[in-house]
């Protein structure tokens, strides 16, 4: 990773973030019952060109679609189908753009009309995961105090993180060194300098940690197949502290 640092990447990073939350908020906008997840996946990409940026997802290593839709026992990269959501479902939505060069990327998962209230804990602690992870996003500290805190928080609560699935540096492409585990040791890694941009994105299990893949290739999913939630943003390292540039 090279830190952003000229007043212009700064800039247009930013840009790419604001496009990437207004899409994510319109999308939140429509998950409800009865809803087809190829429908928000087409929803996505309409708006994503009407903002005059690229969806980063589609044609990524082959994948399909524009957004991963990952219901229930699926962790991440759910592709989007004529799969239709039911009160009682929880959906995690993981949308990328590229913005004049700059990616960034972010998740949030939701619940579909009613949901068991285990599962809710579940979709809130994972929220709160990534809060108490981006706190650690500070010049000076080191990678590994990012994951550190995620594993701890999300063990106090009795719930599990996902292991085979990271995060990772963004900015100028998709991924990009470091990845960022969510689990280990603290003060650990490389150290974090202003211009830095991460994608944090802890990926958190009800029942045990362990994932398996489908047969499309794709789609993770729980070994026990329990419930899974998965929250993320894209964060940079400055000196006034971590600034989330997906909100």
């Amino acid at each position: 990773m090279i830190p952003l640092k000229s007043k212009e990447q700064i800039k247009m990073l930013c840009l790419s973030g604001e496009i990437l939350s207004r899409v994510m908020r319109r999308l939140k906008e429509i998950v409800k019952p009865g809803i087809l997840t190829c429908e928000i996946d087409s929803l996505a990409e309409s708006l994503i060109l009407k903002e005059r940026a690229k969806p980063a997802f589609k044609g990524y290593k082959g994948f399909p679609s524009s957004v991963c839709t990952s219901v229930n026992e699926e962790i991440v990269h759910g592709i989007p189908g004529k799969r239709r959501l039911l009160d009682g479902d929880i959906i995690g939505i993981d949308l990328g753009i590229k913005y004049s060069g700059y990616f960034t990327d972010a998740a949030v998962t939701l619940p579909v009309g009613n949901i068991n209230p285990q599962v809710k804990r579940l979709v809130e602690v994972s929220r709160m995961a990534l809060d108490e992870a981006i706190k650690e996003a500070r010049i000076g500290n080191r990678l590994s105090d990012i994951s550190s805190r995620i594993e701890d928080f999300v063990g106090e609560n009795g719930f599990s993180v996902v292991r085979q699935f990271v995060g990772h540096g963004i900015g100028l492409s998709l991924h990009e060194e470091p990845e960022i585990p969510n689990f280990g040791k603290p003060h650990q890694g490389p150290v974090l300098e202003n211009g830095m941009v991460f994608a944090i994105e802890p990926m958190i299990n009800m029942g045990n940690w362990e994932a398996e893949i489908l047969p499309n290739g794709w789609t993770a999913v729980t070994k026990d197949r329990l419930p899974s939630a998965h929250f993320e943003h894209t964060v940079a390292i400055t000196e006034e502290g971590p600034k989330v540039l997906t909100n």
